[in-house]
């Protein structure tokens, strides 16, 4: 049985860490805010783009014409799969779950004769997946969100994806990453980028009926210029998506964590008290004894 200063020891210890969980928990929360108005905001932003895509892509309808990133090389022989976490941990599960869908892409498409490379965007998605896949790696980047998450960010992933797709590196580009949903929920998410995943035409909302545009320039000539914007937007979606989703993580994890701690507390203090009283009990009995026997 622990004595009186060890539980005294670990009580306070306990009271320390809940401090510290507390005081995370409010950060989060504060941040949480922020970050999950950007992400909603930067929806229809990246929808809408998707959707003027599709409406100018039907308009080229001789196949194997087009952008090469909306069309592709002709093969899916090698994939890279950029992997968005985050740079710090006690966030749950967040990291976790999207490691985990990771390897379980990359074990199907290897399965299917597959060559699959990695662009891991967060310190804690590289440092997991380096343990099976290092030769995978082609390239990493740490930090994005600082001094704070902004497009330059998603503009240089970005330009370095379209460097490797115009050195032929890969064929198929995916990019893995949470989607958030609510505060206690983030939906691991597997999207095509390039070539680019237009919606069906049953999927596609009605926006324009039977209206006739014109184009100036050409519709191909508008695709090449929007198709690496749009390859920028999506990934900036992602990071916004995977911002407000590590928040909510982190800011249930430590209030989680901050109860237990207050569990553990009480437990401690009963198991204390009891300790104590039978301490004295004891001491009790050892004086009443000897005087008995005097």
């Amino acid at each position: 049985m622990a004595s009186l200063k060890e539980l005294r020891n670990r009580i306070s210890s306990v009271k320390s860490t809940q401090k510290i969980t507390s005081a995370m928990k409010m950060v989060a929360a504060s941040k949480l805010r922020r970050a999950q108005e950007q992400a909603e905001a930067g929806r229809p932003f990246s929808e809408r783009m998707e959707r003027m895509l599709a409406s100018l892509a039907t308009r080229i309808t001789v196949a194997g014409q087009g952008p090469r990133l909306m069309t592709g090389t002709g093969k899916d022989d090698i994939h890279l799969l950029v992997v968005v976490t985050s740079d710090r941990g006690l966030a749950g599960g967040f990291n976790s779950q999207i490691t985990r869908e990771a390897r379980k892409t990359i074990r199907a498409l290897k399965n299917e004769g597959k060559t699959v490379k990695l662009l891991t965007i967060g310190r804690k998605g590289r440092d997991n997946l380096r343990r099976d896949f290092s030769r995978d790696i082609v390239h990493s980047v740490i930090e994005a969100d600082k001094p704070k998450l902004s497009f330059s960010a998603a503009d240089a992933v970005a330009d370095k994806v379209l460097e490797l797709f115009d050195a032929g590196e890969f064929d198929v580009c995916t990019v893995v990453y949470n989607r958030f949903q609510s505060t206690i929920a983030q939906v691991p998410t597997v999207q095509q980028v390039i070539p680019v995943a237009l919606p069906e035409a049953e999927e596609a909302p009605e926006t324009t009926g039977n209206a006739i545009y014109e184009f100036e320039p050409d519709e191909e000539t508008i695709l090449r210029e929007l198709l690496p914007r749009n390859l920028a937007i999506q990934i900036y979606k992602t990071l916004l998506e995977s911002a407000a989703g590590e928040q909510a993580a982190r800011m249930t994890a430590m209030d989680n964590a901050t109860r237990n701690a207050g569990d553990m507390i009480n437990k401690l203090t009963l198991t204390y008290n009891r300790t104590r009283q039978a301490t004295i009990t004891k001491e009790l009995i050892e004086i009443i004894s000897g005087a008995e026997a005097i």
